[in-house]
């Protein structure tokens, strides 16, 4: 069984184990819920409003960081010159359980 899950703007494919990196959780660690969108249940397949009471399972296992993202921006003739740079911050969710209604 597995289910697609919406969490920080971006939807994943989620199954009981497995580990993922989402957007920054707010709160420490600890356990956490996701509403599906859609759960797979061998042939069966479930979406809408039959998906009220679902629910899938996680716990907040730590933090990580994404890889360092650089840029320059510069116009020419002005002496205008900017770098930057970025590092996202991710939390990792290890995927307890799934539930159906």
């Amino acid at each position: 069984m597995y289910a697609v899950i919406k969490t920080g703007g971006k939807q994943y494919r989620v199954a009981e184990g497995d580990r993922l990196q989402v957007e920054l959780l707010g709160g420490s660690e600890g356990d956490v819920t996701f509403t599906p969108i859609l759960v797979v249940d061998g042939d069966q397949t479930v979406t809408g409003p039959a998906l009220s009471g679902s629910l899938v399972a996680g716990r907040v296992v730590g933090e990580a960081k994404g890889p360092k993202i650089t840029g320059f921006t510069y116009r020419p003739k002005a002496r205008a010159r900017r770098r930057w740079g970025h590092r996202q911050h991710y939390s990792v969710v290890e995927i307890t359980g799934i539930t159906r209604a």
